[in-house]
């Protein structure tokens, strides 16, 4: 039976990914999503599929960006690669299906948490807003709705 179901996932999950192309984030990955935002305010979200609070934080991050389709969000699951069909048809249901994906690529997560941030031992979800010149405000756990508007406001 087990393998019947991994034969369906298999099988399912080009499918499952067809809009969304799912990066995987090993070392170096955060310098390239700052690189390619030079001077432009972001938002990076960091989730898992298995996290208790992360759905809250997608839905109201689906929401901002329906609001404000400026916006620019990339999402980084910290799953494995194996996750990948899950988190992005979990995204797309929140509405962001179309923001840049990543998956956590290193079998040693503590080395991308430390290069992310120092001081991160990986709770989640873990929510980075980044303004224009990429001074960054990091926020574990759900960010109030009104904190994000209030980013909104100042930084787009």
């Amino acid at each position: 039976m087990r393998s019947l179901l991994t034969m369906l996932l298999v099988l399912l999950a080009p499918a499952a990914m067809a809009d969304t192309v799912v990066r995987p984030f090993v070392a170096g990955s955060l310098a390239q999503i700052q690189a390619a935002r030079q001077g432009k305010p972001f938002v990076l979200a960091f989730w898992s599929v298995g996290c208790t609070h992360c759905p809250a934080e997608l839905k109201t991050l689906g929401e901002l960006k329906r609001r404000h389709p400026k916006l620019d969000v990339v999402l980084v699951a910290a799953d494995t690669p194996d996750d990948a069909p899950q988190t992005a048809q979990l995204a797309k249901s929140y509405g962001l299906g179309k923001v840049e994906q990543w998956v956590f690529a290193d079998p040693m997560p503590e080395r991308l948490r430390f290069e992310i941030d120092r001081r991160w031992y990986g709770e989640l979800p873990r929510t980075h807003l980044y303004d224009r010149s990429h001074k960054v405000e990091a926020v574990s756990g759900i960010v109030p709705e009104e904190r994000l508007q209030r980013w909104v406001r100042e930084t787009l």
